[in-house]
């Protein structure tokens, strides 16, 4: 179906699986990602994370994304750095020690996940979280 579509064809799911495709072919050890899943909805996203993960996985390879969702970071990373606004600074990095698969559900994610947002609320302004899965 879908192999002579242009860009604007396709939908946004499969227009991040293209983009991450295209930063997989030269095989690199790591992988730099902005905001990735930002524009997809809801159920596309989870779908893309597991999808994230997986190529994590299967290519063995560390990855750096950038995203303002807790819960995605939480349930993709190893690390998690949450960032000031600017100027940019370290405000905490958090060690996820959960195994995957993980549930969103479970209370330790949840748990991460409240550690979070309150370093964030702490602040008073709005942060980027970066994380390394």
């Amino acid at each position: 179906g879908f192999e002579n579509a242009y860009p604007h064809q396709i939908s946004g799911g499969m227009n991040q699986r293209a983009s991450l495709a295209r930063a997989l072919v030269g095989h690199p050890k790591i992988l730099l990602l902005d905001e990735p899943l930002g524009a997809l909805d809801a159920f596309t996203r989870m779908n893309m994370q597991d999808e994230i993960l997986r190529i994590k996985k299967e290519h063995n390879m560390t990855m750096c994304m950038v995203t303002h969702d807790v819960d995605e970071a939480v349930y993709l990373s190893d690390y998690i750095v949450v960032m000031s606004a600017r100027p940019a600074r370290v405000e905490k990095i958090i060690r996820i020690d959960l195994s995957h698969p993980r549930a969103r559900k479970q209370d330790v994610f949840l748990k991460y996940r409240t550690q979070i947002l309150e370093i964030l609320d702490f602040a008073g302004q709005l942060k980027e979280v970066e994380y390394t899965i």
